[in-house]
């Protein structure tokens, strides 16, 4: 994401969208009733009332809309914000929709950005590029190749095969392996063209005779090969990577890498006693005392007042604030502690029996009020 124009007297900010990643903070930014500009294209009303409309020419214009409906298109990369055209040339009062893919430019007016406002708003511009990596979690007949960029997360292909045992008659065995990694190193050699760097992980040597044969094939490509074990392959083998913070060094670009493992950590501090709040009321809490290092939200509660006050808090105390989207594995883990949760910087525990705290002296299984 790259910052064209701010202008501080209104809160209007010009943005360029130059990755999936942005498209995604950008349906999360937009409100509605917040104005939003952009170039499109929009059926002339000048054209002769003799042609049909679906056959009238369209003018490419700028239009300013309010924002009624947001819509995040990640399989197709766009971003669809509808709502009524309030500047522009013409059909003002009329309903029109910005579709937006990478490359577009668009203005926001914020006139008061919240604070997950602004942590999108600092991610995106900090991750400028956002470069590409490759992973491949392999084991024999069940791989999976994934293309991480950002906060994307984008399946490359499942590779699931039946092989022949080793004592399968005429070797069958070992032509079925030889197939096979023939087969993962076609994939991940036509994606390592475009990408910074290709971790191989998964369990046994599988990983090891890929690296041998990508670099066989490719010896340029053989200094941007990392290999780390993981118990798995397929995509059970990619998430546990991506949270087990073991390839920290190569991912560290990945916010996708990050998001993951922040929540695995906040997962480890609920189990382990002291050092981590869950719920609205438990975070609340722990800001108040200083004991918040890191909170962590659901991207579905942004729009959340209450919410919004807690996460404005955390910003004044300068404590860090990372939106995690909901619908991705993490998200769906930070659900099931309550949407909302920090990791501790020390060891507490809530003076408020109603909220749950996962400290000792609670005895009694978690407070209902320790909820979203």
């Amino acid at each position: 994401m790259r910052l064209l124009h701010r202008d501080p007297t209104t809160g209007a900010v010009r943005l360029r969208l130059e990755t999936p990643s942005d498209l995604w903070r950008i349906a999360r930014l937009v409100r509605a009733g917040e104005l939003v500009g952009a170039s499109t294209t929009r059926r002339d009303p000048e054209a002769p009332q003799d042609v049909a409309g679906a056959e009238r020419s369209r003018r490419r214009v700028y239009l300013v809309v309010r924002a009624e409906q947001v819509e995040f298109h990640g399989f197709s990369g766009h971003v669809r914000i509808t709502g009524p055209i309030v500047e522009g040339p013409f059909d003002l009062g009329r309903h029109h929709t910005l579709d937006l893919a990478e490359g577009d430019d668009l203005t926001i007016v914020k006139p008061s950005p919240t604070a997950a406002d602004r942590a999108l708003l600092d991610e995106g511009l900090a991750g400028r590029g956002d470069p590409t990596l490759v992973v491949a979690a392999v084991d024999w007949g069940d791989s999976s190749v994934v293309r991480i960029r950002g906060r994307a997360i984008e399946p490359i292909a499942d590779v699931r095969r039946t092989i022949a045992g080793k004592r399968f008659e005429a070797g069958q065995g070992d032509k079925d392996r030889a197939a096979y990694v023939e087969e993962l190193r076609g994939l991940v050699a036509r994606e390592a063209s475009s990408a910074q760097a290709v971790v191989l992980a998964g369990p046994g040597f599988l990983k090891e005779a890929l690296a041998r044969r990508l670099g066989e094939t490719d010896p340029a490509l053989a200094k941007r090969l990392r290999i780390y074990p993981a118990s798995e392959g397929g995509r059970v083998g990619v998430d546990e990577l991506l949270r087990s913070g073991r390839a920290s060094e190569v991912l560290r670009s990945s916010v996708a890498a990050e998001e993951a493992e922040l929540v695995e950590r906040l997962v480890r501090a609920v189990g382990d006693g002291r050092r981590a709040a869950v719920g609205r009321r438990e975070v609340g809490e722990a800001l108040e005392a200083g004991a918040a290092e890191t909170i962590l939200v659901n991207d579905r509660l942004l729009a959340d007042p209450e919410v919004a006050a807690v996460l404005d808090r955390s910003r004044a105390l300068k404590v860090r604030l990372f939106v995690v989207q909901a619908d991705e594995a993490p998200g769906r883990r930070l659900s099931g502690l309550g949407e909302i949760a920090a990791i501790l910087r020390y060891d507490w525990t809530s003076a408020s029996p109603a909220t749950g705290s996962p400290g000792p002296p609670r005895g009694a299984p978690r407070s209902a009020g320790a909820g979203p």
